[in-house]
């Protein structure tokens, strides 16, 4: 039996869940989400979305958007993941999506144990938070169904890398079609792109 989500840190704050999608890929963006649900909002289904099949995501993925009072999805591409290093990207797309918020929250809570806010709003780290409050389990699953949007789409662009599958995280597939096609205008350069081990093996 999965464990309950819970609706709030501190009740009768406007809290905003924050969390981000993509940290271990080889290509793509790095995608995250701040979403603020309703005080009473309740749902069996939601959960931290690497926990969730791609249906039930996407099902929710229209519930929240539908119902959240507020949300809001940011990419940051890899060109900027090259720049500034993947963990300051994974901060700048969480304080993109809290800054396109159409109501401004009390609170943000973070899932993970870092965050370097841009903005003057409190905020708490929660390691895997995705797991234990609905707003940002919420946040897990529109800031993974949209990168998986994204992936899917440019897949039709680079067919070879399986994008559509693996979307861009290092599975073997992936990183055969780096060794054999070389890297695309989506490839985080600053990565271990390709293994030792199929080094050896080509």
């Amino acid at each position: 039996m999965r464990q309950q989500l819970l609706p709030y840190l501190n009740e009768g704050q406007t809290e905003a869940g924050c969390d981000e999608a993509g940290r271990g890929c080889l290509a793509g963006p790095v995608v995250a989400a701040a979403v603020i649900l309703p005080q009473h909002f309740e749902n069996t289904t939601l959960n931290d979305s690497k926990k969730l099949t791609e249906k039930q995501r996407q099902d929710l993925r229209i519930i929240i958007e539908k119902k959240a009072l507020a949300w809001a999805v940011e990419m940051v591409s890899n060109h900027e993941i090259d720049q500034v290093n993947i963990l300051n990207a994974s901060f700048l797309a969480m304080n993109r999506a809290v800054m396109k918020l159409k109501i401004t929250p009390e609170h943000l809570l973070i899932d993970g144990n870092r965050f370097r806010p841009q903005t003057p709003i409190p905020f708490t780290c929660l390691i895997k938070g995705d797991g234990r409050f609905m707003s940002i389990a919420a946040a897990s699953v529109l800031a993974k169904t949209w990168r998986d949007e994204f992936m899917k789409k440019i897949h039709s662009e680079f067919p070879f890398y399986d994008w559509n599958k693996n979307k861009g995280y290092p599975t073997r597939k992936h990183r055969e079609a780096i060794v054999k096609y070389g890297i695309t205008k989506y490839h985080r350069l600053s990565f271990h792109l390709i293994s030792k081990q199929l080094k050896i093996n080509f």
